[in-house]
């Protein structure tokens, strides 16, 4: 009876499985899921926006500009989608520049729950240059 009992353990101890022990295998700790899980929380707080100009006679166009960001706890990262649609349109350079319409997401009475997580979407239209009126 004690044979018995000893085998399991030796075979535990010498790497082997035998039906009464199998081998189990542990995790190496904490660090590979911490790894993982930052690295999904970093792209999960990634932004993007884009930008497009469309030109109607030499002098002047259209635009519109949208951008999304990651909102946590009333913070968005990497900043506010309004205001990246907005540098994005500064950013080119172009003279003149008219916004004329301005919209963001707004889910009404949602809109407290979705500040602990969520993410917020915008967009910029205008016209830039002289039409030549």
């Amino acid at each position: 009876m004690i044979q018995h009992q000893l085998q399991p353990r030796l075979a535990r101890a010498a790497g082997r499985a035998t039906a009464d022990a199998p081998i189990r295998v542990r995790a190496r700790g904490f660090v590979p899921y911490a790894l993982a899980c930052g690295a999904l929380a970093l792209g999960a707080l990634q932004g993007c926006a884009s930008v497009r100009f469309e030109r109607d006679t030499a002098t002047s166009g259209t635009f519109r500009s949208s951008a999304r960001s990651f909102t946590i706890f009333s913070f968005e990262f990497p900043r506010s989608a309004v205001l990246a649609a907005h540098e994005n349109v500064s950013d080119s350079g172009l003279p003149l520049l008219r916004v004329t319409s301005s919209r963001s997401t707004d889910w009404g009475w949602w809109d407290w729950v979705l500040e602990i997580v969520s993410t917020r979407s915008a967009s910029v239209r205008g016209t830039w240059g002289d039409p030549g009126e």
